[in-house]
């Protein structure tokens, strides 16, 4: 199975550390404006989901591959980013400095950052005939469990988030 969205281990373990301070929490990936265009983090539902907002996934940020988890971090995208990114992975990742205003995040000197990869012909097939869930499909028949696993391979993770030199 592909997933939209994957995140780094780095981005797990900050998304456990925000939980244990907030409770659950989600994420909707920023249009722009204030924050500029930024995944936004926020405590499970205090976001309202539009309905054509679409779930670009349910993250499990848990480390125990072994244990089920109680609940997943869905990461929301608006249906119009969505269809100029639907051909690219969304790789959730944690890099130095100040986060956006309204996202949780931003009191740890740490920000959320948005990486991607283009998918393979043959993955962008398999996601083809698998539509996104929208926000009135969740509200219809509820948040699905967390894909497994959701942290990407150390493969990717290499060819994803390489930082340039300049």
């Amino acid at each position: 199975m592909v997933s939209r969205v994957l995140q780094t281990p780095p981005a797990a373990e900050l998304i456990r550390k925000l939980e244990a301070q907030h409770g659950p929490v989600m994420f909707h990936q920023s249009g722009g404006c204030c924050d500029g265009s930024s995944p936004m983090c926020y405590p499970d539902g205090e976001f309202i989901i539009g309905d054509r907002d679409v779930l670009l996934g349910v993250l499990d940020p848990s480390e125990d591959v072994a244990v089920e988890p109680d609940h997943g971090v869905p990461v929301w995208i608006s249906g119009s980013q969505f269809a100029t990114w639907k051909h690219t992975q969304l790789v959730l990742d944690v890099v130095t400095g100040r986060g956006g205003g309204f996202s949780l995040e931003t009191p740890e000197g740490l920000r959320f950052l948005i990486r991607g990869r283009v998918y393979t012909p043959e993955e962008q097939a398999t996601l083809d005939e698998d539509p996104p869930l929208t926000g009135a499909d969740v509200e219809r028949d509820g948040l699905p469990k967390p894909l497994r696993p959701t942290l990407i391979s150390d493969e990717d993770y290499a060819e994803v988030c390489v930082t340039p030199v300049r």
